[in-house]
């Protein structure tokens, strides 16, 4: 659910999702330009700081969608100086409660609408709907 709402917050024609799944070093979204280099790389979950910094040397913009309730801010504090050297990073984080959220629309068959609108997002489904804001993380590089 975590990948699908990165796909929304990044929707474009080019992006697709990844195998970032199954094979170690592969992101779990990515976009690439016409000439086939990378243009935009997307983690979903907890990456580490050595996986994250090679995304930013392979692509142009990298994106973090960080997840875990209380683990994500020990993931935070652990790579926070790290990630500040990287200029093409972008960090978001869901509580604990938005994820559980993103959990309840969950289903073997589901049909959801995404609206995304500076940095909130509603999905929609059949039965309920939701709504998150994921916070922006990304280090104060001065």
């Amino acid at each position: 659910m975590v990948r699908l709402l990165a796909f929304a917050l990044h929707a474009d024609e080019a992006l697709e999702f990844g195998r970032g799944l199954s094979a170690e070093g592969e992101p779990d979204l990515i976009r690439r330009d016409p000439t086939g280099a990378v243009d935009l790389w997307i983690e979903v979950g907890l990456p580490d700081e050595r996986d994250v910094r090679k995304a930013c040397g392979r692509a142009r913009e990298v994106a973090v969608l960080a997840y875990g309730a209380r683990r994500v801010e020990n993931w935070w504090s652990d790579n926070a100086a790290a990630f500040r050297r990287q200029s093409n990073l972008r960090v978001l984080t869901l509580t604990g409660e938005e994820t559980a959220a993103l959990q309840t629309l969950a289903a073997r068959t589901m049909s959801l609408t995404f609206t995304v609108q500076e940095q909130h997002v509603w999905l929609a489904s059949a039965t309920s709907t939701i709504e998150l804001a994921p916070a922006c993380r990304t280090p104060d590089r001065s």
